[in-house]
């Protein structure tokens, strides 16, 4: 029976570097590649450049409480605000492409990380103060529909499978090291 076991162990450790990453990527296109493009589309102004022109909602949603201290005249603000809401819609559109393609894997999903604990932080202190406890969620607690501690925790660790693992066998970063 423990020779079974043992067996069956090392078949499960081989496989999880080809069923991992690739299962990783599939739910990150399935749950959360639309959401973010969704939510980059809401950022993009008018016109063809309208990704180099956000709009004001843009402004908004990452500059919640400048905004209003300007009166929603997004004239009064600076080049660093441009620069950060223009990156962060780019980064929006780019990086879940990357993880979708499987190209630039690590560094993707690390930058995905990265925003959504930007995006996590400017829920819970940038929209009037701290967020509601449900919607904040709480770990360790009978309940599992906080949006953001339950359900970006499960965000993040699926991008870290990445992060640790790469893209997996179906991707652009596997066909770029074969070549080499």
């Amino acid at each position: 029976m423990i020779s079974l076991y043992a067996t069956l162990t090392r078949r499960l450790d081989a496989a999880a570097p080809i069923v991992l990453p690739t299962l990783a990527r599939f739910v990150f296109a399935a749950v959360l590649l639309l959401y973010f493009w969704n939510s980059a589309l809401s950022k993009v102004g008018d016109g063809l450049l309208g990704v180099l022109h956000p709009s004001s909602g843009a402004y908004v949603q990452i500059f919640p409480k400048v905004m209003e201290a300007v009166g929603y005249d997004t004239s009064q603000l600076g080049l660093f605000h441009w620069v950060v809401v223009t990156a962060g819609t780019l980064a929006e559109f780019a990086l879940p492409f990357l993880i979708l393609v499987g190209a630039l894997t690590r560094p993707a999903a690390l930058g995905m990380i990265g925003f959504i604990v930007v995006q996590s932080l400017t829920d819970l202190y940038g929209h009037g103060g701290i967020a509601q406890a449900a919607t904040v969620g709480a770990w360790f607690d009978r309940l599992s529909d906080g949006l953001i501690l339950d359900q970006r925790s499960f965000w993040v660790l699926g991008l870290s499978v990445l992060v640790f693992l790469g893209a997996g066998p179906l991707s652009v970063d596997r066909l770029v090291s074969r070549q080499k």
